[in-house]
């Protein structure tokens, strides 16, 4: 076996897809925000393991969706898992410095 079995995206692939994804009642996309928690990739799968602002979120589903879609447009992926997790809690110290700027945060 001469191939070697690499994935088929990277780690750093993902996250550049995730930055274009967006909760959408604020204007920082979910990685600035603090959201994603994990990300897993196993061949041609990704496991996205995430939070959301508030536990009570209304665009719970509209947010998750479009992450998996978005993951799944990338070039030899078939399919993509998002879980909503809660633990730990999410919380502004989660944003990173570019997304408290643009919030207005100190």
């Amino acid at each position: 076996m001469s191939e070697d079995k690499a994935s088929i995206v990277t780690e750093t692939e993902v996250y550049e897809a995730l930055r274009e994804c967006y909760d959408p009642e604020i204007p920082v996309n979910v990685v600035d925000l603090g959201l994603i928690y994990d990300v897993k990739i196993i061949d041609d799968w990704v496991g996205i393991k995430m939070s959301l602002t508030a536990p009570g979120c209304p665009a719970h589903t509209w947010i998750s969706q479009n992450i998996r879609n978005r993951i799944l447009q990338m070039p030899g992926i078939k399919d993509a898992d998002v879980r909503i997790v809660w633990e730990p809690l999410w919380n502004p110290s989660l944003m990173s410095e570019e997304a408290k700027k643009i919030l207005g945060m100190p």
